[in-house]
């Protein structure tokens, strides 16, 4: 049996980690979903799908498990999403997700899913992991030293503090200016 997990592993952490361990052992083979694929440089998502199918494989390379890493653009007509997510996808039998939409989108197109007890979730957290990285904190114990590896190799940490610096006073930007704009 083939399940599917998608998340946006901005960056993929321990609780991710958890939670692909757990499914390991419920299905033969695994489809990890990388979300919002198309978003990077961005404070919410700083990594490129390609950084984090990085992360995801190294991470999850000691697990007894196939795996496949596949990006999944974001589609802003949910009664359609299922579908774009299984036309970018390995066929799955089962859907693992806690995300009340995702399970009802899910369960609207027939698809089996199952909900997993989540992990330390108020710090295995992504907005928590970044923030760390923002504020020079101890990230590092949050995710699977592969995901560590490569932040460090991308140059991820002085990335993320990049794109969240203001330079409002260096210049006198107004409050009105977009910052996620790059023109």
């Amino acid at each position: 049996m083939r399940g599917f997990y998608i998340g946006r592993f901005q960056p993929y952490h321990n609780g991710h980690h958890r939670m692909v361990e757990e499914i390991a052992s419920e299905v033969d083979e695994l489809v990890l979903g990388i979300g919002s694929a198309g978003d990077s440089h961005s404070p919410r998502n700083p990594f490129t799908a390609g950084e984090r199918i990085m992360m995801v494989n190294k991470a999850v390379s000691n697990f007894d498990i196939t795996t496949y890493a596949v990006p999944i653009e974001d589609l802003d007509r949910n009664s359609v999403w299922v579908s774009h997510v299984q036309s970018m996808s390995p066929a799955f039998e089962v859907a693992y997700s806690n995300n009340p939409l995702v399970i009802q989108l899910f369960k609207e197109a027939g698809v089996e899913v199952r909900q997993s007890p989540m992990f330390n979730r108020e710090v295995l957290e992504g907005t928590e992991v970044r923030q760390r990285m923002i504020e020079d904190r101890d990230w590092e114990a949050l995710v699977p030293d592969e995901v560590a590896d490569v932040v460090h190799e991308i140059g991820g940490i002085e990335r993320i503090q990049r794109i969240t610096a203001t330079d409002r006073s260096e210049r006198g930007r107004s409050d009105d200016q977009d910052d996620s704009n790059p023109c």
